[in-house]
């Protein structure tokens, strides 16, 4: 007697609309992976993150939490929407305190975000430093911090939206210490990522 082999499922592969796929697709997709992404109509997988990836966002968010003032919330990984054909999903969002609606909430809109940061990750380095401060600038978001990896340790770039360009001017770029009183007084100690 022969053992019949066994077969792997076939991956089911959601077929895109013509025009592309909206944020309320996005919502209600049955499926789609943890950290999906909406890109100009297209859906984004986010591949397995590094572990440098995790604890710049724990060590963000500790830091903007112990400083940010009562009426701004700190958030890591929601899906902020942009337009109808945009959702992504900034590693660490500050939003505003009203902007909480509930604990089952999955998404932000982009006028109630203050500052977006993108950790960069091999998989996403075009997106997090092209595509996405293109359009958290289009879309109005005050502030943009861009996190890469030098060395294994943070270097965190900080940007603010220049009102009559609408395009984010560079006002710092912070090795061992991100310390700055713009868009609240921010003190964090980026070699603390040793200890975690």
């Amino acid at each position: 007697m022969t053992a019949e082999p066994i077969s792997e499922p076939t991956p089911q592969w959601p077929v895109p609309p013509r025009e592309g796929w909206t944020v309320d697709d996005l919502h209600t997709l049955p499926g789609l992976p943890p950290h999906t992404e909406l890109i100009d109509g297209s859906l984004v997988f986010v591949s397995p993150q590094r572990d440098f990836h995790s604890i710049v966002i724990d060590l963000l968010m500790t830091g903007l939490r112990r400083t940010a003032p009562t009426e701004l919330r700190v958030r890591r990984e929601m899906t902020v929407v942009i337009d109808r054909r945009n959702g992504p999903e900034p590693d660490v969002s500050v939003v505003r305190k009203e902007a909480i609606k509930s604990r089952t909430q999955t998404f932000f809109p982009v006028a109630d975000v203050f500052l977006a940061v993108e950790v960069v990750s091999p998989d996403s380095e075009s997106r997090d430093r092209d595509t996405k401060p293109h359009k958290y600038a289009a879309a109005g978001i005050p502030h943009f911090w861009l996190v890469e990896m030098a060395g294994g340790d943070p270097v965190v770039q900080v940007y603010e939206l220049g009102k009559a360009s609408g395009t984010y001017a560079l006002t710092g770029i912070h090795h061992d210490h991100l310390k700055i009183n713009v868009p609240f007084d921010i003190d964090i100690d980026l070699t603390a990522i040793d200890e975690l």
